[in-house]
């Protein structure tokens, strides 16, 4: 991504919560603008145009996201069910544990995601993508050999899907589960464990499960927070 200065920084800041909220089509240069305190001019000056700008703020969004959650770091003794927890925790962490000062980040890049744009090529191409090939890198470890390429993506879509549906449909759940169960069940570390026991008793592995998923560590801890 580009070097920021302040104004460009501040331009970004302010589209955000506007394209989160209202998309690229329904938002304007001018109320941007308006907002930032800055000329019209200042958009084709820093980012050339507003699709430009648009790219920019999910490109921000996403490396904000993947700074503030990164993924653990392991070596060749790491164990497989150990880096899929730390994967599926991170996933989680990354689709809901915001702020109010950030919530815009998360909320944009799932219009993207489910009202796609010409920004959505890049999101795939640099954020997505090398994550997907992370999980598969895991998912290689104990998959069969001969398991086919599209077998594969499918068990990581899954995987995936699974800390998606806790996103999607957090307002559901908190109908459905009282505040007291949610305390308890459905933080961030349990349902990461859930998500990991599930995965690899469909892979055969539930022997291991005990084992590898145990507590997490100090800054999974940390930042773990009721997802509703």
């Amino acid at each position: 991504m580009r070097h920021l200065d302040d104004t460009s920084t501040r331009i970004l800041q302010t589209a955000g919560p506007f394209f989160a909220k209202n998309g690229f089509q329904g938002t304007t240069v001018r109320e941007i603008c308006s907002q930032a305190k800055v000329n019209l001019s200042a958009i084709n000056y820093h980012f050339g145009d507003k699709e430009s700008l648009y790219i920019a703020t999910i490109q921000l969004a996403h490396q904000s996201r993947t700074e503030k959650y990164p993924l653990p770091e392991w070596d060749e003794k790491t164990p497989t069910a150990t880096k899929l927890r730390g994967f599926i925790t991170t996933l989680i962490l990354r689709m809901v544990g915001v702020g109010e000062d950030d919530r815009w980040q998360t909320e944009l890049i799932f219009r993207e995601v489910t009202q796609p744009t010409a920004a959505c090529e890049s999101l795939v191409a640099d954020y997505f993508r090398p994550n997907m090939n992370c999980l598969l890198e895991i998912l290689g470890e104990v998959l069969p050999a001969e398991t086919p390429q599209h077998q594969r993506l499918q068990t990581a879509f899954s995987i995936v899907g699974q800390c998606l549906f806790y996103r999607t449909t957090a307002h559901t759940i908190s109908m459905m589960v009282s505040p007291e169960e949610q305390q308890q069940h459905y933080r961030t570390e349990q349902l990461a464990n859930h998500i990991t026991t599930l995965t690899l008793a469909s892979l055969g592995m539930s022997d291991t499960i005990q084992t590898q998923t145990s507590e997490p560590n100090e800054s999974q801890q940390n930042v773990s927070r009721n997802l509703t």
